[in-house]
């Protein structure tokens, strides 16, 4: 019987390599959407339904959790000391472990682990300490090499690609437009930002 493994999708356009990956290794795959650090809203359902798009068309067996929550972030990320993106990954992968070990799957792993620009080591300490909490093992893989290959698959697929990890503390970290502090996209990454820190005030009062 194959071992069963929940994979965390942090995006569609991730999933799709470490998908392939997992099935061609003889995994029983199933997904979970669980995302509460994309930041605005509308970014977080164009996310939301590319996974779904995409989940149908791979007939992958998905649990979606399609609440946008940015108050729980600030809470548990934005407004905790130490690495935010440590934070960031705890978040995720906690509910990740938690519903693998209540669903009695085998392991659980996450598409995260295929960004070239993300905090790869943070990650897979993220997933071992969750999976020291829940008793269920954390599938490390590096599935870097396979990177490029999602750019290839998701534009083969017609399936939404965002331009920064999801927060809006990322969005903060973009690049500003050569030659433009004041153009159309610093106004809206600012915007954004400046949105995403009045909610992180407003979750904190009281």
């Amino acid at each position: 019987m194959k071992e069963r493994i929940l994979l965390h999708a942090c995006c569609a356009p991730c999933s799709t390599a470490v998908l392939r990956e997992l099935r061609s290794t003889g995994f029983n795959v199933s997904g979970l959407f669980y995302n509460p650090n994309v930041h605005p809203e509308d970014e977080f359902r164009k996310r939301l339904e590319a996974f779904r798009k995409y989940s149908a068309r791979e007939k992958l067996n998905a649990i979606v959790d399609d609440y946008y929550d940015i108050d729980l972030f600030n809470a548990h990320v934005a407004g905790k000391e130490g690495d935010r993106c440590l934070n960031c990954y705890r978040l995720r992968l906690e509910r990740t472990a938690h519903c693998a070990k209540e669903n009695k799957f085998d392991m659980f792993t996450t598409t995260i682990l295929i960004s070239p620009y993300q905090k790869h080591d943070l990650v897979k300490q993220a997933g071992d300490e969750m999976a020291k909490k829940y008793d269920i093992e954390f599938y490390y893989e590096d599935f870097r090499p396979f990177y490029k290959g999602t750019i290839s698959l998701s534009k083969e697929m017609g399936l939404y690609r965002q331009k920064y990890c999801g927060c809006y503390l990322s969005i903060e970290d973009l690049p500003a437009p050569k030659n433009s502090s004041t153009g159309p996209a610093a106004c809206l990454s600012a915007d954004r930002a400046r949105q995403g820190q009045m909610n992180a005030k407003n979750s904190h009062r009281g």
